[in-house]
């Protein structure tokens, strides 16, 4: 990672910790409010889509302010919403509350998050590229949800969920803190384009009108949404199969949840490196989505057809963990495929990450009632195996020879 960015990688843990406390609990919990699955899926939806506009923006008001105003712009939504939605929300079990206050909090974490990434992608070397962003997956997975869901799945049978979001509050805090007051890295405090580029309007539209001047940021960007639906998607409907249809125990699904992204984290950074080595679009194509496609239905079939078998259950989920930490490199295509407008194709990149939060939880609300939880695996194994073919289609245009990239290395 580059040393200037350092501390900024520990704070993104420990803010993605306080974000992901939520994640294995919060559908089962607000199905004992008394909600319908269809209200605790549109929560959910209504916070994808919130999700995908901040991760859009991010990249482009990284162009227009500095990553690190950006980062602060997310951390105050995230802190200035969530407190409604605890006490205002919760514990009145009000629906409206819920809904608004919980889909407002959605532009605060891309907006930190992929802020931050922005950040990295300009100051890093082109060379040593994917493995520092390989370093900000393991953070922002190793938070979200793994260390997240591992402490609820001691927290939460102690102090109850609602105590336990509070204090997911309070580590959002201190990790965003850390962040914006550690890291003086100055490149990251100035707009990324001149004043003379464009007004702002034209700044913003940038991060749209590259996919028809780009047409393979386009590309990367279906690529970048169909990453993580799976992910997003698990969240709303996996608590509900693996404690009712499988028979784990809340604590059980919890620490399988934590244990399934911990492999994740450690295989973000290997992927990372390999791709520096190997090719960014080899390891993508078929480490990431090739890799997805089968252990996602590895993921249900598994625990399907051996019942209430714990360890093989968690070899499933970390295979799956292990794939999807090779969908690494594509920020790294993503960043190099228009190295003269990077937040423009950064935004792209995050709409489509964003996008995997609001697409996940609707795909669940669509066909989850009509073709049920194998349905559901078969939807994400295809969308896995159009992502492949895309990925082959990138072409990332080589340094010329000489030449120095944008970034200050090591």
């Amino acid at each position: 990672m580059h040393p200037g960015l350092a501390i900024g990688y520990l704070g993104l843990l420990l803010f993605m910790i306080g974000d992901g406390v939520e994640a294995g609990f919060l559908s089962p919990y607000l199905l004992r409010l008394g909600f319908s699955p269809g209200q605790v899926a549109l929560v959910f939806t209504a916070y994808g889509a919130t999700a995908a506009i901040a991760s859009w923006l991010s990249g482009a008001l990284s162009d227009l302010l500095g990553p690190k105003k950006v980062m602060w712009i997310g951390f105050s939504i995230w802190v200035v919403f969530e407190i409604p939605f605890l006490s205002l929300g919760l514990q009145h079990a009000s629906f409206p509350v819920i809904l608004a206050t919980y889909a407002l909090r959605g532009f605060g974490y891309p907006l930190f998050a992929f802020g931050f990434l922005v950040w990295i992608t300009v100051v890093t070397a082109r060379e040593r590229l994917s493995t520092a962003i390989g370093w900000f997956w393991a953070a922002r997975t190793g938070g979200l949800p793994t260390l997240g869901s591992l402490l609820a799945s001691f927290t939460v049978p102690l102090f109850g969920s609602y105590r336990t979001l509070w204090f997911s509050m309070v580590l959002v805090i201190l990790g965003g803190l850390i962040a914006l007051f550690g890291v003086r890295e100055p490149r990251g405090s100035r707009r990324l384009v001149d004043a003379s580029e464009g007004n702002p309007l034209q700044v913003l539209f940038s991060g749209i009108s590259i996919i028809w001047r780009k047409p393979k940021v386009g590309l990367g960007g279906i690529v970048a949404v169909i990453t993580t639906t799976s992910e997003f998607g698990f969240l709303v409907f996996l608590p509900t199969f693996f404690t009712e249809s499988i028979g784990f125990t809340l604590p059980q699904w919890l620490r399988l949840l934590s244990i399934m992204f911990a492999t994740n984290v450690g295989f973000n950074l290997l992927w990372g490196v390999v791709g520096d080595k190997i090719g960014w679009k080899k390891t993508v194509a078929y480490i990431g989505a090739c890799g997805c496609a089968v252990t996602t239905l590895g993921l249900y079939y598994i625990p399907h057809a051996w019942g209430h078998n714990y360890p093989l259950a968690v070899m499933a989920g970390m295979a799956y963990g292990a794939a999807l930490a090779g969908f690494v490199p594509i920020s790294a295509i993503m960043a190099s495929l228009a190295p003269e407008s990077r937040g423009a194709a950064m935004s792209i990149m995050n709409l489509g990450s964003g996008l995997s939060i609001w697409l996940g939880p609707a795909l669940v609300g669509l066909f989850l009632s009509h073709v049920g939880v194998a349905g559901l695996m078969w939807i994400f194994a295809a969308m896995y195996a159009v992502s492949a073919v895309i990925t082959l289609f990138l072409t990332v245009p080589a340094p010329e020879p000489g030449k120095v990239v944008e970034g200050v290395g090591y």
